[in-house]
């Protein structure tokens, strides 16, 4: 690379702090802030409530004032330069692009993410490397310095890679893939917004989608810097061994969230058991699927358990559930009231559905009293059953009482054989 020393920008513009022209260049910028407001006004009285509100008060002032300024400048910059030196609006013009580079980013990265302490910490990283890349080069040093990392490389193959090549990719990556997220981000709102696609299909969709877009935006980012594309075989060849090695349960559950999504048998919102666990479906990432439980906790699993286990899901086809409750009573009793007994337990329930209408069902005779079972369907099985049989034994016991019907308990006879 061609070393050249960067022109100083701040020595022209001191030695014009005594030049007249220097005040043709205030009232430019001031007058270019003036109709970047007044432009930004009336875009904004044109603008829909709706539209108003997703433009949002503070993106105006923050990414739109510095891009009109930035182009009112640069206007004024070429027209000016005909009469008179125009050393402020030089400096003028970086400050203005490092601005909007980093109020745009800023303003990208809250579209894509939640607010945490990492994303604070990234906005942080960025407005630093701007502004010190803007210190750099107004002092005319910002040449020298990527001479001295592009003198320090090293060869993969057929292709030179150094320092400042690495780190050019690196922040073209960020950017590319900063752009995918935001562009991922739309089409997953159109998906989710398009009423005849179920959802599972709209999260395979997005989920497709986001992966494809991060990809493509490595393979435009790598040739844009001057990298080969192909230096990333040796990579690619690396990574298939450590899949084969080492990642093949990742790769495994990857490929079994796709397959969950798109073949539909577990849906979000569904009542599904696995294993010992009973809960609805909240979420199913790319790796896991989460699980909540009636009493709050949620389980981890791994999609590729849910493909290679049996799965129990209580509303897949009908969210109607059947809930059988046994009941034990004593030789003897009249069947007919113990029957009344029960149906009268569930009656006027609000869970309980009238049809299909709840049973008794004379199971079989025990060692110590009749088997029978309580059936009954229920159309909300995410709301849990404990409350619920809880409620009828209640009204089983009291209603036992009242007709004077014993629940057995076991007896033994004990003989006692003298010899």
């Amino acid at each position: 690379m061609t070393e050249r020393q960067t022109e100083n920008l701040l020595e022209p513009l001191l030695a014009d702090l005594t030049d007249f022209a220097l005040i043709g260049q205030l009232i430019l910028l001031i007058a270019a802030f003036a109709l970047g407001r007044l432009a930004l006004h009336a875009i904004r009285r044109q603008l829909s409530p709706t539209w108003r509100a997703k433009w949002g008060e503070h993106a105006g002032n923050r990414v739109a004032l510095p891009a009109l300024m930035l182009l009112l400048v640069l206007i004024g910059r070429s027209v000016l330069a005909h009469w008179q030196s125009v050393h402020l609006l030089n400096l003028a013009v970086p400050l203005l692009l490092s601005l909007l580079i980093v109020q745009a980013s800023f303003a990208l990265l809250r579209r894509i993410f939640q607010p945490s302490p990492a994303l604070r910490i990234f906005e942080h990283t960025v407005s630093w490397l701007v502004w010190g890349v803007l210190a750099l080069h107004i002092t005319g040093y910002l040449d020298g310095l990527i001479a001295a990392l592009d003198a320090v490389g090293f060869t993969v193959g057929k292709q030179r890679l150094s320092l400042y090549s690495v780190l050019l990719a690196l922040i073209s990556i960020v950017i590319t893939l900063m752009v995918a997220l935001w562009a991922a981000r739309l089409i997953e709102q159109r998906f989710i917004e398009a009423s005849p696609l179920n959802v599972n299909m709209k999260l395979a969709l997005t989920k497709l989608t986001r992966s494809l877009l991060l990809v493509l935006a490595v393979l435009i980012a790598l040739p844009l810097v001057g990298i080969d594309i192909t230096v990333l075989s040796v990579f690619g060849g690396a990574l298939g061994v450590g899949i084969g090695l080492g990642l093949q349960k990742i790769a495994s559950n990857y490929v079994s969230g796709f397959t969950l999504l798109l073949d539909q048998s577990i849906r979000i919102g569904d009542m599904v058991t696995v294993g010992d666990r009973f809960g609805q479906v909240q979420r199913i990432a790319t790796r896991y699927t989460v699980i909540r439980a009636l009493d709050g906790t949620e389980a981890i699993i791994p999609n590729e358990a849910l493909i290679t286990t049996t799965v129990i899901n209580h509303t897949l086809a009908n969210p109607n559930n059947r809930v059988t409750m046994p009941v034990q009573v004593a030789y003897g009793t009249d069947l007919e009231r113990a029957r009344e007994a029960l149906l009268g337990a569930v009656a006027g329930r609000s869970r309980v559905l009238p049809e299909p209408s709840p049973a008794v069902l004379l199971k079989g005779f025990g060692e110590s009293g009749i088997d029978l079972e309580l059936a009954f369907w229920i159309a909300d099985p995410e709301e849990g059953q404990m409350a619920l049989r809880s409620e009828i034994n209640w009204a089983i016991w009291q209603a036992f009482q009242r007709e004077g019907i014993e629940i057995p308990y076991p007896h033994r006879v004990v003989e006692i054989v003298n010899k």
